[in-house]
């Protein structure tokens, strides 16, 4: 069966960032019927490129949104430029985390906000990522919870800096998350040569995050640390957070 082409328009743009002292390019897409006289959840994707192309988010979110299920979202995704910079931005240990989280609470959230007719609520905005790339997401809204709400991490990379960043939250604000990890994810090949466990590290960090006060979903796939099953798997984390 043929797939029907998307409803949605998706726009290339570039933000200045200072945080960051480069231009970022972004990645925009807006559902069908889009009208500035709506306002609009947000869903922002780091591994932008792979969100949209491996992930194929904004056609899985149009049908969501076509079938009812989840509410009108524009999507923002944030392509990385090299592995190598990706895991300075990225990796919670990574010499320009900092300046990445900082990018993405006081740089684009504006300009996403100025730019477009946004719900400028935590709770309309969803950080989402795979690997370190949910890894950084989960430590913005921990960081920034009256800006980010809600959080999808596929796989995330889990250190003692991670552990020690949820043990240590104490703000009052409600953070939702959806967590996943493959239980065959016991043996992957890092961007850095190492080749590491994430069952372990996920499971402790199932265990700290179901006793804090987050509205957290927790799953575990029959299945590796790829997009073939994180693909599969997006419906459901949309539908869970944007129902």
């Amino acid at each position: 069966m043929a797939k029907r082409p998307l409803a949605g328009i998706i726009t290339e743009t570039t933000i200045e960032s200072k945080e960051l002292q480069e231009k970022i390019p972004l990645l925009i897409y807006t559902p069908p019927n889009f009208t500035p006289l709506q306002t609009y959840d947000v869903l922002i994707c780091q591994d932008g490129n792979d969100y949209f192309q491996l992930g194929r988010i904004p056609r899985q979110v149009e049908q969501l949104i076509d079938d009812g299920e989840i509410r009108e979202t524009i999507i923002v995704a944030i392509p990385y430029p090299s592995v190598s910079e990706r895991r300075k931005r990225y990796h919670p240990n990574g010499e320009k985390v900092n300046s990445y989280i900082r990018f993405l609470a006081n740089e684009l959230v504006p300009f996403i906000d100025k730019v477009y007719p946004t719900h400028q609520l935590a709770s309309a905005r969803t950080l989402a990522g795979d690997s370190l790339a949910g890894t950084v997401s989960l430590l913005t809204a921990l960081q920034y919870p009256s800006l980010f709400g809600q959080v999808m991490m596929h796989s995330p990379f889990v250190n003692d800096t991670v552990m020690t960043s949820v043990t240590a939250y104490n703000k009052p604000n409600n953070i939702s998350l959806y967590h996943v990890i493959g239980t065959k994810e016991t043996s992957v090949k890092t961007t850095d040569g190492q080749t590491l466990d994430f069952v372990t590290p996920n499971r402790q960090l199932h265990t700290i995050l179901q006793d804090k006060p987050f509205t957290y979903t927790y799953g575990e796939f029959e299945g590796d640390h790829t997009w073939t099953y994180w693909q599969t798997d997006l419906p459901k984390g949309l539908i869970t957070l944007l129902s």
